[in-house]
């Protein structure tokens, strides 16, 4: 007997198929939630990295996404983790992990690629930057510095600790601030370049001797005498 009644439609499906989807990156499983929709760039990006993955490990790929709901809730957690890389640098980060793995990347893996090493950066290994900033004349904010990093580096250590001490007891404490300069830089962040300060203009009042003296050591301050 055919039952009469209307029935609800069917809700749309997030994925064709475990291996075919194209459209599950950026959705989610939440009911009534209205969460930020992620950029139509980023969704297409992840869903490109998916199927060059697909291709190149196809048997470690369906090992991995066996389903069409493991592979939209991988999709959603890879979104949400790249999200501050450009689609340029996701769809060049899997292209580098295909010519440089025979192992399917995790996400973490995908995360480095996406970072790029100091190098590709620009940032020079830890100890030619040191020397560069032991070596660098004052006023320092006026050199040609390899990186900003180098110079944030050698400031935040303190110029007159590094010039008044030896290598065994300051290298140390570069190396710790130029590690964290250059984590900043590999996980995207812009460093200011070193502010020149400009010698005050000629002032017509005459200052007194405890004035000009505060004024002088007050510039030594700035350019590191």
């Amino acid at each position: 007997m055919t039952d009469n009644k209307t029935r609800p439609p069917a809700a749309p499906a997030t994925a064709r198929s475990s291996t075919t989807s194209t459209t599950a990156a950026g959705r989610s499983e939440q009911t009534g939630a209205n969460p930020q929709r992620p950029m139509p760039e980023l969704v297409d990006a992840i869903n490109q990295v998916f199927a060059l993955f697909r291709i190149n490990y196809h048997n470690q790929y369906h090992s991995a996404f066996g389903d069409v709901n493991t592979v939209n809730q991988a999709k959603r957690l890879w979104v949400e983790s790249l999200q501050r890389f450009a689609p340029e640098t996701i769809l060049r980060a899997a292209k580098q992990a295909i010519e440089q793995s025979d192992y399917l990347p995790t996400l973490h893996k995908m995360l480095t690629y996406c970072q790029g090493t100091p190098q590709q950066h620009g940032l020079p290994d830890v100890h030619s930057a040191y020397m560069e900033a032991c070596r660098a004349p004052s006023p320092k904010a006026e050199q040609k510095w390899s990186h900003a990093a180098v110079y944030h580096a050698g400031r935040e250590s303190d110029w007159f600790f590094l010039a008044n001490n030896p290598e065994r007891i300051t290298f140390p404490v570069f190396r710790e601030h130029y590690k964290r300069l250059c984590d900043q830089v590999v996980a995207g962040e812009s460093l200011p370049e070193p502010e020149v300060k400009r010698l005050p203009e000629q002032s017509s009042t005459t200052l007194s001797k405890e004035e000009n003296l505060e004024r002088l050591n007050k510039l030594r301050e700035e350019m590191g005498l």
